[in-house]
């Protein structure tokens, strides 16, 4: 049984999600593993973590439309304010909730080398924040 660890640094725009798929596919077949297991955490509490499809662009857009009513980053003038932690700006509060409804962690199975991803599965960085950021990616893969 061998292990491998390594960490990918993902570059962001602002809000949204941002595929590392290839990236880590290819890390994965340069360990020359034919059987194991990779898994993936991001090193960060202000985004997130998602395998989704990555075939129709229309579904990240939705989910980010979604997690944006689901989650606002303000309300009205004329209510009480919604988040006691704004000292990182009025979108990290907000941020750290959506990725508390995700996650920061996947694990994808190794089968003959490659990651056993469906046909339209992605691996995406779900970014929270406004602002870009430097998000870094820890990986470790085991098997034979």
């Amino acid at each position: 049984m061998r292990q491998t660890v390594a960490e990918f640094a993902i570059a962001t725009r602002g809000k949204g999600l941002y595929e590392l798929t290839d990236e880590v596919a290819a890390w994965v077949k340069a360990q020359g593993l034919t059987t194991g297991l990779v898994t993936l955490h991001i090193r960060h509490t202000s985004a997130s973590l998602v395998i989704q499809e990555n075939a129709d662009p229309d579904v990240v857009r939705d989910l980010e439309t979604f997690f944006a009513r689901l989650v606002p980053e303000a309300n009205s003038q004329n209510e009480k304010p919604l988040y006691r932690h704004t000292l990182e700006g009025p979108d990290d509060m907000p941020a750290h909730i959506r990725a508390a409804l995700t996650q920061t962690q996947v694990s994808i199975p190794i089968i003959n080398g490659k990651m056993a991803l469906g046909t339209w599965q992605g691996i995406y960085v779900f970014e929270h924040r406004r602002q870009a950021q430097r998000r870094l990616v820890a990986a470790h893969a085991i098997g034979e």
